[in-house]
């Protein structure tokens, strides 16, 4: 760095080792998703949870390049509520980061009428994952785009800690991502509106909310409105 002056040099380096905070996503994800958070996160699951180790920050830092459109706003104060919103999803959906696979596994979910994408004999397409997607027309679009064979790999979901966390922003960008302005509420609708809104199961609505708004919280930003359906 000859021939730099001191002024520039101390502000350079300071971005040079922030680097993770300005590549990949113009929000500033490093600050955000910090490794103080993501440890709150996985800090629940106990020991013997089948998510305990999997779930990590550099496999979530490493999807996110994939999908930069994720929590990417004018205003950080939205980025921060994408977030909040999704990782409550997450928190919810895996039970505090425990589980990978979905408990009940006794239903296949294979969808005869998605043609585009017929089922493997033999295969499941259960919840997996931190949004748990399921469901062969989910699986098999997502791996189409993310690279991996999710119609006779499902489990791919559940072994690759990148994949996974490919497959819940994959499902959020196309699901979620595009209403999140209406509030969180509309973000359950989107996720699993069917079975908890409009009093499905309160508890579960409570749960994801609690989530959402203690997370806005660590993130120092107003959770907005609109937050149950």
């Amino acid at each position: 760095m000859d021939g730099v002056k001191p002024s520039i040099l101390i502000p350079l380096l300071l971005i040079i080792a922030a680097g993770e905070l300005i590549v990949g996503q113009n929000c500033g994800c490093a600050y955000i998703v910090s490794e103080e958070f993501f440890d709150g996160l996985t800090s629940h699951a106990n020991p013997s949870c089948e998510g305990n180790g999997f779930y990590t920050r550099d496999a979530f830092m490493n999807a996110w390049q994939s999908y930069s459109g994720f929590a990417e706003s004018p205003s950080i104060d939205d980025s921060k509520r994408e977030i909040a919103a999704f990782f409550a999803h997450v928190s919810h959906e895996t039970t505090r980061m425990c589980f990978k696979d979905q408990a009940d596994k006794s239903n296949p979910y294979c969808d005869p009428n998605a043609q585009d994408y017929p089922c493997t004999p033999g295969k499941t397409y259960y919840g997996r994952g931190p949004l748990q997607i399921s469901w062969n027309y989910n699986y098999g679009p997502a791996g189409q785009e993310i690279g991996f064979d999710g119609l006779n790999w499902p489990e791919g979901v559940s072994t690759d800690a990148i994949i996974s966390f490919k497959t819940a922003l994959w499902f959020w960008m196309r699901n979620v991502h595009g209403i999140i302005g209406q509030g969180f509420g509309a973000t359950i609708r989107a996720i699993n509106g069917v079975l908890e809104c409009g009093g499905g199961n309160q508890d579960a609505v409570n749960d994801r909310v609690n989530l959402y708004q203690n997370y806005c919280g660590q993130f120092n930003v107003s959770p907005g409105d609109n937050l149950y359906c």
